[in-house]
């Protein structure tokens, strides 16, 4: 077959009438690619198989042919686990609960407890400890013994003799060999393996359960845990009250030998130190110096009082004044006087009367008067100096009293040091007393306690364990449910899981195998690769299906650019993974590049999956052999406007896959991004070559280019032989790992003919 190329310059709806032209128009002597036509139900079947989509009608179909492959085995497992919930022994489940409320009997509690009527409520860890104590060994050991289970063959799996299976099952280390275990541990076993004890949540009941082929038992046993429980508490607390009370009278001997030494110390301290002590626990020290001190007060009282008496008295004698101290007026003998001198006066009145003046009886009571007066005055003089000497002898009281109290002072200093030293004589002896008395008293509290023979309990029992007549495992119908519908599910999946296989297994043929030419060629949607690049994954495109196109061909044309090119096809083909991406470049812009990247790329896609990427976008050529010319392409890739699986289209003419720059009008410096070369590494983990066209790569990053990639040049007619060797050189320095040089790339004007089989 030949394969028309389009001219360069040419308007594109002239390329859209070239491709479009009926085969009638085509030579007789050429042969037209022919496309079979298949019915639609199984063109829509394998374009869902080749879309990755799940066919349930098929599924369907299968799980019906199927059907006795899902039956039996759901059979077959219920009746097997009917006869096993009927063949095992079962085990009847009866609870008891425990309130722990942490109360005690006020009448046992603390003196300093009793003001309290409520202890500090339990925190959960207590309550959980709480159950701890009553899964314990020892209640276990003692609940064995009580109830007598190891004389049981429920409890002892010797005694009812042990299973092959079970012997085999220890052999091989998935379970322990009852016989290398000694009975009790054979029992505890046995023992916690029907017992289960729990917390209620929120709430701080412990739920007893037990288990056992005996009912009776199961109810027997579980009460007798939660009395066991509570004995085993009351236990512990008389253990704790005998242990207090044993440590208590050791201490309570060893502290009455300390209390007795350190009263002695002191009583031996206050007589050495002579600190003795008077009333109101004063010593008598500072009891003699509050007493000295009291009576120089009095003294310097008195003293004062008399110096003050005198002196008033002296001074009413000598300013001639009546004299009306009440110390003179309250004397005997001025009250006589007094007396006398107003019996005098009354007298010289009378006699005044009758008498003149000089008249010797009023001379005679003039001086009578006179005398009394001097008397009077006397007296007071005396009073005066008997205060003067009251005063005397007060001061001379105050000086005395002075002395004992300055000598009192320095006996008192001198003694401070030792009154200090027996101070904390008598702080230590105290202490051990009060501390003496503490022990005493909780010793009493303990010995009472110890004496009691039910001491409280954390707990108490709130509901006992009752025979119960259903049995609690095994649960028959749920494991039977169980059984069955796991048995039913797992064999349709089986089911499932091939018939999903087999759909799957002609798309992984689609996308790994080559296409072989064959004479008629029948045109196949081809399935695209699941690519994952950085901006989203790529679907499968819905790739319409093609018309039979003939070209115009002519025989006569001059194909030796296309046998250069078939030879360096061959070359990459034989490159394998070395030439997965190729870069076509040329020296200047043009159409040439595009037509002899397309050239190439179909010989390659012949028998291998490839893909055509345009950065070039200088020639309208790639548009025109896509089946969808305005299909998006790396531009819009970038802007996140587009998917891998909308931006990659086909050829018309040939397996061959094409990736366009983008829509006209697009941003060219969105090629210059990153996401570029990410979509192109995506590219080649999907195909097994990706072509570039690269145009003259002037505005193209180096690396997007260079990358692991082989270099095919389209040069310049004119271009001389020295300049291609130097190109070559260039292009081997920037990167590429190989370049290779067209002689004569295929020209616009050489696209109307082509080799036969070129698009075959």
């Amino acid at each position: 077959m030949r394969l028309a190329f389009w001219r360069a310059g040419k308007d594109k709806a002239v390329v859209e009438r070239a491709i479009s032209k009926p085969k009638a128009e085509a030579k007789s002597t050429e042969a037209a690619p022919m496309i079979e036509a298949r019915p639609a139900p199984v063109a829509a079947k394998q374009a869902q198989a080749e879309s990755g989509d799940i066919d349930l009608h098929a599924l369907g179909a299968v799980l019906a042919r199927k059907r006795g492959w899902i039956i039996v085995p759901t059979v077959l497992a219920l009746v097997a686990s009917v006869a096993a919930v009927n063949l095992v022994t079962p085990r009847y489940k009866s609870e008891s609960r425990i309130l722990i409320d942490g109360r005690e009997n006020v009448f046992l509690r603390p003196s300093s407890d009793r003001s309290t009527e409520e202890r500090q409520s339990l925190d959960p860890e207590a309550v959980t400890s709480q159950v701890q104590l009553v899964l314990s060994r020892d209640l276990a050991r003692e609940i064995i013994k009580k109830n007598k289970l190891a004389e049981r063959p429920e409890f002892d799996p010797v005694l009812q003799g042990i299973s092959p299976l079970k012997s085999l099952a220890a052999l091989i280390g998935i379970g322990r060999d009852p016989f290398s275990m000694t009975p009790e541990e054979r029992v505890l076993d046995a023992y916690y393996e029907r017992l289960q004890a729990y917390a209620v949540d929120k709430s701080r009941v412990i739920v007893v359960e037990f288990q056992s082929a005996d009912p009776d038992l199961a109810a027997r046993v579980a009460n007798s845990i939660a009395d066991g429980y509570l004995v085993l508490q009351q236990n512990a607390r008389q253990d704790q009250a005998r242990s207090a009370s044993q440590w208590l009278s050791g201490e309570i001997e060893n502290l009455r030998k300390k209390v007795s030494d350190a009263e002695a110390k002191v009583e031996d301290f206050r007589s050495k130190s002579s600190l003795f002590v008077g009333t109101n626990n004063t010593t008598l020290s500072n009891q003699q110096m509050g007493e000295v001190n009291t009576q120089l007060n009095n003294a310097r009282s008195m003293k004062a009082d008399a110096e003050s008496r005198a002196r008033l008295i002296k001074e009413m004698l000598q300013s001639g004044k009546p004299i009306e101290a009440s110390e003179v007026v309250n004397s005997e003998l001025m009250r006589r006087l007094s007396e006398q001198r107003v019996t005098l006066r009354a007298q010289l009145a009378e006699q005044s009367s009758t008498l003149l003046g000089n008249h010797p009886r009023i001379k005679e009571l003039k001086a009578q008067l006179g005398d009394l007066d001097n008397q009077i005055r006397d007296e007071a003089a005396k009073i005066s100096r008997s205060f003067e000497s009251d005063a005397r002898i007060a001061s001379g009281r105050v000086d005395g009293l002075t002395a004992s109290l300055d000598q009192l002072k320095k006996q008192a200093t001198s003694t401070n040091g030792q009154d200090v030293q027996l101070r904390a004589l008598e702080r230590e002896a105290k202490a051990q007393r009060d501390l003496l008395e503490t022990y005493l008293g909780k010793y009493r509290e303990a010995s009472t306690r110890e004496s009691i023979d039910t001491a409280p309990a954390e707990g108490r029992i709130i509901s006992r364990a009752i025979v119960s007549n259903t049995p609690a495992y095994p649960k028959k119908l749920p494991i039977v449910l169980i059984a069955t519908i796991a048995t039913l599910l797992l064999s349709s999946g089986v089911v499932v899981t091939g018939e999903l296989l087999r759909q799957t297994a002609p798309r992984a043929v689609a996308v790994f195998t080559p296409a072989q030419a064959q004479a008629p060629v029948r045109q196949e949607p081809l399935v695209q690769p699941v690519v994952q690049p950085v901006a989203e994954p790529m679907l499968d495109p819905v790739v319409e299906d093609l018309t039979p196109l003939q070209p115009e061909m002519t025989a006569d044309a001059d194909v030796t650019e296309f046998t250069e090119i078939e030879h360096l096809a061959d070359s990459l083909r034989a490159a394998g993974p070395a030439a997965k991406k190729v870069t076509v470049l040329g020296t200047a812009a043009g159409e040439a590049i595009t037509l002899s990247t397309l050239t190439l790329a179909r010989h390659l896609a012949r028998d291998a999956r490839v893909v055509v990427v345009d950065l070039a976008a200088s020639s309208p050529t790639i548009a025109a052999v896509s089946v969808d010319a305005s299909a998006p392409g790396l531009a819009e890739l970038m802007q996140g406007e587009a998917s891998f699986a909308q931006i990659i289209t086909r050829d018309k003419l040939s397996r061959l896959h094409l990736v366009m720059a983008g829509r006209p009008g697009f941003d060219r410096s969105l090629l210059q991004s990153p996401r570029v070369t990410l979509a192109i590494d995506a590219l080649l983990r999907a195909y097994d070559h990706v072509l570039v066209d690269a145009g003259s790569a002037s505005d193209l990053p180096a690396e997007l280019l260079t990358a692991h990639a082989r270099a095919v040049v389209v040069p310049d007619a004119s271009m001389a032989p020295d300049a291609r060797t130097l190109m070559c050189e260039q292009l081997r320095a920037v990167g590429f790992s190989e370049v290779t040089m067209l002689s004569r790339p295929v020209q616009p004007s050489d696209a109307a003919e082509a080799p036969r089989g070129v698009a075959a």
